[in-house]
This record gives C-alpha cells, sequence and structure tokens, in this order.
C-alpha cells in the first residue's frame, strides 16, 4: 500500500528510476558514470530551494501579497495583484514556490470576499495564477528547474537568457492582462477598505529573513558564475544547518534524485549508437516543436533533461520546453500544486477547472508557439 502511495505521489520520479535501471541492462556501470551527474544543477537547485523554503516559512511572500492588497479596491486591482504575484514572483522565487505560496493565499483572500465573489473568481483566477507562474518563470534561468539545467548547459549569459525569452514573456504579460479584464467582466465586486485588512503577521526571525536574503544574493552570483557553485552550496547548507536546520525538511528532494536519475538514462542513452543516432535526426531542425510535444507527455523537466543530450542547440530547448509546459496538466508539474489544491478544498469543481485549464493552456500556448513561428 506504501509502494502504491509512493508511485502516485512521486510518478515522475518513479518512472525516471525505472528507466535509469533499465538503461544500466544495457549499459553495465563504468567510470563514465560519474561524468553523467551535473553537479552543478544540482547544487544549485538544492541552494536555491533552501533559500525559497527558509523566506516562505518565515512569511515574507505572504507579507508582501498582503501589502500590495490592502491598495486593492475593485476587481480588477485585485486579480492584477493575485495574478502578477505568482507571474513575477515565479522570476526569482521559482514556478513551484510561487504557487506553493500564493495560490492557498488566494484561496484565504477570495474567501473573504463573500459566496458569489468567491464562486465566479476561484475557478479563473487560480487558472490564470497556474498559467502566469510558469509564463513569468521562463524570463530567468532561475525561474524554473529545466531552466537552471539549460541555461548552466548552454553557457549563456544572463543577459542572452533574458533576451532570448524575453519576447515570449511581454506577449504573454499582455495576454495575462486581456484575460484580466475579461474575468473581471463577469464578476464586478467593490471592495472596501477592509474587505481584505490583512492578518496578524505570522512569528517570524528577521535575522533568519536577512540571512535568507543574503543566502539568495549568493546563490545569483553563484547562477551568474561570478562565485564557484560549491561556494554557494557549501555556504547555503552551513548556514541553514546552524540557523533554521528544519528548512531542510521543505526541499524538494525527490526533484533532486528525478534530475539523477535522469542523468543516469540520458547518459547511458547517449552511448547507445542506434537510439543515440535516431533522436538526434529526429530533433535535428524541429527542436523547438519535439520539446512542446515531448513536455505534453513527460513535463517539460524530464523532456529538456533527455533531449539536451541529443542537440547542441540548447537555446531552443529553452524555449521549446518552455513553451511547452503549457497545454496538458503535466506539461508543467508545477501545474500539478494548484489542481490538488482545487481538488482538496473544491472537489466538484476540478472538473470544471480542468477544462478551463486545458483550453486556456492551448490558446495560449497557440498563440506563442505563433510568435516563434514569426521570430524563428
Amino acid at each position: 500500500m506504501k509502494l502504491k502511495q509512493f508511485i502516485q505521489q512521486e510518478t515522475v520520479l518513479t518512472v525516471a528510476a525505472v528507466l535509469a535501471v533499465l538503461s544500466i541492462f544495457f549499459v553495465p556501470p563504468d567510470a563514465q558514470y560519474a561524468g553523467y551527474i551535473d553537479f552543478r544543477t544540482l547544487s544549485t537547485l538544492f541552494s536555491l530551494m533552501s533559500v525559497m523554503a527558509g523566506l516562505r516559512r518565515q512569511g515574507v511572500f505572504d507579507r508582501l501579497g498582503r501589502a500590495l492588497l490592502a491598495r486593492t479596491r475593485n476587481t480588477l486591482q485585485l486579480v492584477l495583484v493575485l495574478v502578477g504575484l505568482c507571474f513575477f514572483g515565479s522570476m526569482l522565487i521559482t514556478n513551484d514556490v510561487s504557487l506553493l505560496t500564493f495560490i492557498p493565499f488566494t484561496f484565504v483572500v477570495l474567501n473573504r470576499l463573500g459566496s458569489d465573489a468567491h464562486r465566479s473568481l476561484l475557478i479563473p483566477v487560480v487558472c490564470m495564477q497556474t498559467i502566469a507562474a510558469n509564463l513569468g518563470s521562463m524570463l530567468t534561468p532561475i525561474g524554473n528547474p529545466q531552466n537552471l539545467y539549460l541555461y548552466g548547459k548552454s553557457g549563456m549569459s544572463m543577459g542572452a537568457f533574458v533576451r532570448l525569452m524575453l519576447p515570449y514573456t511581454l506577449v504573454s504579460l499582455v495576454l495575462l492582462l486581456v484575460w484580466a479584464a475579461i474575468t473581471c467582466r463577469k464578476s464586478s465586486v467593490v471592495l472596501s477598505a477592509g474587505s481584505l485588512s490583512a492578518q496578524p503577521d505570522a512569528p517570524h526571525n528577521r535575522n533568519v529573513i536577512l540571512l535568507d536574503l543574503i543566502l539568495f544574493a549568493v546563490c545569483l552570483l553563484s547562477v551568474i558564475r561570478v562565485l564557484p557553485y560549491g561556494v554557494a552550496f557549501a555556504a547555503v547548507l552551513v548556514c541553514t544547518l546552524c540557523a533554521d536546520r528544519s528548512t531542510l525538511r521543505a526541499v524538494d528532494y525527490s526533484l533532486l534524485l528525478t534530475f539523477v536519475a535522469f542523468f543516469i538514462f540520458i547518459g547511458n542513452l547517449g552511448r547507445i549508437p542506434a537510439f543515440s543516432g535516431w533522436l538526434q535526426e529526429l530533433l535535428t531542425g524541429r527542436e523547438v516543436l519535439v520539446a512542446v510535444l515531448a513536455s505534453q507527455i513527460t513535463s517539460n523537466v524530464p523532456a529538456a533533461l533527455l533531449l539536451s543530450g541529443f542537440t547542441a542547440k540548447t537555446e531552443f530547448l529553452i524555449i521549446g520546453t518552455n513553451l511547452g509546459g503549457l497545454g496538458t496538466l503535466i506539461a508543467s508539474m508545477a501545474s500539478l500544486i494548484s489542481y490538488r489544491q482545487i481538488a482538496r478544498e473544491l472537489p466538484q469543481e476540478k472538473g470544471r477547472y480542468f477544462g478551463l485549464f486545458t483550453l486556456s493552456n492551448l490558446i495560449f500556448l497557440a498563440i506563442l508557439l505563433g510568435v516563434w513561428f514569426i521570430l524563428s
């Protein structure tokens, strides 16, 4: 029973582990295995997840959200703040952390507006927030796990990465603004000064917050290659153990293990001439489209890990796996965070949410693929 529950909760990790084990039968372990693992990506990912978990535990993002909401006076402003928190927040705190923080926050906020506003706004707003987090995260190397990995593999500068994804991010922002306006036309609520009044701040430690902010800066310096990644990893690990070791329990270790399993699987596939030749031929000239399609089935992080071993055009994979996060519910694993929250809080509405989510994602994906076609 526990095994079944683990497989259901960690499906991607389970599949990755099975593929890694199967590949070992074709390529027995040897000295080359050590070269499969991208320790830079794993160390940086661990460091960022630790720091973000610490800031989230201290309520930093909740207080930011409440401060912004205190200035809202109508439905459009409210929706723009809730969606904007996910869109812009994901650029720095990753799409996963953005949704883990602001989706529950949205439930609390909308519950205070009354049943009618809650019923009409919740599903479209959460759907919009999920799309916003995935689209906002594509602008920066630290916005999502596949960006962090592909950025390190590409050798690009931070500026080159941002310039590559900026057109898609700007178009996404316009689309989100249009969608917010349409949503608010259907549900108009006038907010009183007290309807969104802040709840008392949760207990927090200013010294820990300051330390986490310093560590975040250290992580950024590591990402842009000013500091060695080992220095950032050691600093985060030692400081977290000394100041707030319970934060380490909030790190997504299953994601790190998924990366390791895929590194082994991809490394072994590259040593099987028949398969590697076929995949290289399939990718040539079709990198973006193959990445988008692969993301619909495997999600965009595994797609990035798999395809990166068979093409040198990493910038096309960056575009493809980010746009590929739109589409199916599993195209970006971060999208499951919102779906699980809806399924837990409003099980009768999960079908409606799934339909709106899928339709909206396909529309956004079609438009952004059109942008790619124009720019290519």
